[in-house]
């Protein structure tokens, strides 16, 4: 059965990588599994059709036969689970995986995320300045935890998996905000995932549809 996924149509990060069909993508080079992408406007993404797959709107989706999946983490969480490649045999070691994966999406993208919306929206509020300062002071927290954590190490736990991989999808929001370059070993982790082939693969077919908008 095919897989397919769902996508912005024109991708408000311009290419970036940062949108969160990434690491679904990411995730299905990673496995070696084929899929097809469905571009979806904005509007679309509102209409009762898409709303049936995601109920709030977004993306990605994921589907596959009778399957229809939302949310990227459950996305990838079920693709490393049906595919070898993205979570340990051991027991012991999945185990430390699937918490890695839940600690990158609930207790570091929050204020990360935060941050990316008090930028781009939130600039002309009295309280902007303040607001800032704190949620930067909390993401320096955070930071200096997976910091200490990681070391010297070249990936979270072990070999990489899957939470390697959306730890790096959510620190490459950070980039160019000098936050991350304040612990070196940071830095040097993402770009060892970005050098990963099936990375590169993910990231190339994202941009490739950014510039295609762009020419259209």
């Amino acid at each position: 059965m095919t897989i397919t996924i769902t996508a912005f149509e024109r991708s408000p990060d311009r290419g970036q990588g940062l949108a969160r069909d990434m690491r679904v993508r990411w995730a299905l080079e990673e496995v070696g599994q084929p899929y097809d992408v469905r571009l979806l406007s904005f509007a679309e993404m509102k209409e009762p059709a898409h709303r049936a797959l995601h109920p709030f709107g977004q993306i990605p989706t994921y589907e596959e036969g009778d399957l229809a999946l939302f949310e990227s983490g459950a996305i990838v969480f079920h693709i490393a689970g049906r595919h070898a490649g993205l979570l340990p045999d051991d027991a012991n070691a999945r185990a430390r995986a699937i918490t890695w994966m839940f600690a990158a999406l609930n207790t570091m993208e929050p204020p990360i995320f935060d941050r990316s919306i008090a930028i781009f929206v939130e600039r002309d509020k009295v309280w902007y300045e303040e607001r800032l300062a704190l949620l930067k002071d909390r993401i320096r927290g955070l930071l200096n935890a997976l910091s200490s954590h990681l070391g010297d190490a070249e990936w979270l736990d072990g070999a990489f998996s899957a939470a390697d991989l959306l730890m790096v999808t959510v620190l490459r929001s950070l980039n160019g905000s000098g936050l991350l370059e304040e612990y070196p070993n940071l830095p040097a982790y993402i770009a060892r995932g970005e050098a990963r082939p099936a990375y590169q693969r993910a990231f190339d077919d994202q941009l490739a549809v950014f510039n295609a908008a762009s020419v259209g």
